[in-house]
């Protein structure tokens, strides 16, 4: 079947196709629902039976191409439509239609009596479809073609409801933000592919990383290689300084966020940084931006999500921050663990949008969590479920995220960073109490909503889905066991990737050895700060909500800094966008365009006619007069000849 690993990329495309096409005529959504959903489900077994036929193979033989057709060959550019199947490959096939089949299923009931049913599922298809391009792909261009194909689904879906008011402008704006602060990171890749291109002569990934290996190229190349792709990443990862269309991505269905911050686009950008990994562990200088990049974005991204009342927006800016965690484990050279927190946030944060898709379902699409309050007893599948997600990402072993984000703190210590490491454990209190901040205020206390509201549980269609996502978020990190822990067996997850990153180890810098002691202590110090935000989030919201009050009262400076996401989108509007949009309107509207080359057109047109006003008057139409003139012509034309000689 890894052979024929193509069909988890045409079943999604089929699926797109059949919808797109067919969908306006087919009435019934239980078969719009089944054959967009079913494409994906169809595509994770494929997945899953190439997953196991990988893992019976000899550790040097995991890694199978298979090439469909000869693509582009112009002089020394050589690219095959082929796909890559390894263990990175699978791991984010497995992610990708896993998740994105549970979150196909749950659509079913969230979108149930949309106009647009049929529309909808055709783009989730397109978006699978475009991300199993990225994640497959066995060269640089197939990735791009995947990577601006999510550009262009995410487009499609965050500006879905392009009819509706979105904040202060409409869902199609967001839409475009994303799209556009997207192309401003794509160019920094390309950037990247031309220079890789240049130094390696090759864009496939096994020419381009065994001569990364082997060439004698230097550090400033690396260097400026690396840092061209991670600007990439920076726009499809939403880090500083292009997060700033993640959040409003919001605008779109709630599945539509739970496939984006999940398992598909945000990711793509902490992928690709891990396919490169040598290229980045050629230029450690880079490596320490990527650290201190994602670092930033984790700490300004949890505290803005602690004042956002929005329960949308507190999850995307949780995921900001999440995916901040994830390139600070790139960035200290623990791509393993990088990859394994893509994994555990997968579960949890699927798990979390769709729960609260299920909560503005059930509040009849109210999101303001001040006016929630007391739904545990309306909602006991959603209350449970969303509170192993919120435990799971808070840190608390031992449901997935333990494991994973104390991988990546350990490694950030390990490797020398310590200062990152006590940044990052800040960073996770904050994460402990902002969610049980949103947990209590929805589900427990008191109701704040009034009469009209009449809060129900969810569908089985939809709850199902929320229940398999718990159960993942539980048990989804035991496969990356610390070794202290799994003894000689060692964390099974890292043993599996370890061959995908062995050319980025071997020039890596290792910071001495470290005891199990320290590890073990370093642990217990981000559990137990974790475990008291919790509780302090919970004694604050649940007992004493008049403290919350007094210190958003007496930091009201910071509280409004925050609560206006420390206007960084103003800050881009007053510097970027309307200096843009004023000189475009201005200069190259009303001067470039109407006066300059408008009018050199119509001025042109106006020489035309005045000559034409004129030459038209020899056209008299008598014959005599004609006569006349080439009587002229011919003598003038004797007298040249004549007086020339």
């Amino acid at each position: 079947m890894t052979q024929h690993i193509y069909l988890t990329i045409l079943l999604p495309l089929l699926g797109f196709l059949v919808n797109g096409i067919f969908g306006p005529k087919i009435k019934n959504e239980k078969l719009i629902g089944i054959i967009g959903s079913g494409s994906i489900g169809l595509s994770f077994i494929i997945s899953v039976i190439s997953f196991f036929e990988t893992l019976n193979l000899p550790v040097d033989k995991r890694q199978t191409i298979v090439t469909l057709f000869p693509w582009i060959n112009v002089g020394n550019l050589n690219i095959n439509f082929s796909y890559q199947v390894d263990q990175l490959s699978l791991v984010m096939a497995l992610l990708v239609t896993g998740v994105g089949f549970i979150i196909h299923v749950y659509s079913i009931g969230y979108m149930h009596g949309d106009k647009a049913f049929w529309r909808f599922f055709s783009y989730l298809n397109l978006f699978i479809f475009a991300m199993m391009n990225l994640i497959l792909a066995d060269n640089f261009v197939l990735l791009f073609l995947g990577w601006e194909g999510v550009g262009l689904c995410s487009y499609l879906l965050i500006g879905f409801w392009y009819d509706r008011k979105f904040e202060k402008s409409t869902t199609a704006d967001a839409g475009k933000k994303a799209f556009i602060v997207n192309r401003i990171g794509d160019f920094g890749f390309l950037v990247g592919m031309f220079l890789i291109f240049m130094t390696f002569g090759s864009l496939n990934f096994n020419d381009v990383f065994n001569r990364a290996s082997i060439f004698n190229v230097s550090e400033g190349v690396f260097s400026l290689i690396a840092i061209s792709l991670f600007i990439g990443a920076t726009g499809k990862s939403a880090q500083i300084p292009l997060f700033v269309w993640l959040p409003d991505a919001m605008a779109g269905p709630t599945p539509v966020s739970a496939l984006i911050h999940a398992a598909t686009m945000v990711t793509a950008g902490v992928y690709m940084v891990a396919r490169c990994s040598v290229l980045f562990a050629s230029a450690p200088a880079v490596l320490i931006v990527v650290a201190v990049i994602g670092i930033l974005t984790a700490i300004v991204a949890a505290s803005i999500g602690l004042v956002q009342n929005d329960i949308k927006k507190v999850l995307a800016y949780s995921t900001i921050s999440q995916l901040g965690y994830m390139f600070l484990g790139l960035g200290a050279g623990a791509f393993g663990a990088g990859i394994f927190h893509v994994m555990t946030h997968a579960f949890f944060k699927a798990l979390l949008f769709l729960g609260a898709g299920s909560v503005i379902h059930a509040m009849h699409e109210e999101q303001d969590i001040q006016r929630y309050g007391g739904l545990k007893k309306f909602m006991p599948v959603t209350s449970k479920t969303f509170i192993i997600a919120a435990l799971a990402i808070s840190g608390i072993p031992p449901l997935s995220g333990f494991f994973s984000k104390d991988e990546i703190l350990w490694y950030t210590y390990a490797n020398g960073l310590w200062f990152l490491w006590v940044i990052g454990v800040i960073t996770a209190m904050l994460t402990a109490f902002y969610m049980f901040r949103l947990y209590t205020l929805t589900f427990e206390g008191k109701s704040r909503f009034g009469s009209d509201k009449h809060p129900h549980e969810s569908p089985k269609v939809m709850t199902i889905p929320l229940i398999i996502l718990a159960v993942l978020s539980v048990i989804g990190g035991l496969i990356g066991i610390p070794e202290i822990f799994s003894g000689e067996h060692g964390n099974r997850f890292h043993n599996w990737l370890s061959p995908i990153f062995k050319q980025a180890e071997r020039k890596m810098i290792i910071f001495g050895t470290h005891s199990h002691f320290e590890e073990i202590a370093l642990m217990t110090i981000s559990v137990v700060g974790a475990a008291a935000a919790i509780w302090f989030a919970r004694h604050i919201y649940l007992n004493r909500p008049s403290i919350a009050e007094n210190l958003s009262r007496k930091f009201r400076l910071t509280y409004n800094l925050l609560l206006n996401k420390y206007f960084v989108d103003e800050a881009y509007d007053y510097t970027i966008v309307n200096p843009i949009v004023k000189g475009s309107t201005s200069f190259l509207w009303k001067i470039a365009d109407n006066k300059i080359i408008d009018g050199t057109v119509n001025g042109l047109a106006k020489v035309v006619a005045i000559i034409s006003v004129y030459s038209r008057k020899l056209q008299t139409g008598l014959a005599q007069f004609y006569a006349i003139i080439m009587v002229l012509g011919i003598t003038l034309a004797l007298f040249w000849i004549i007086l020339s000689r």
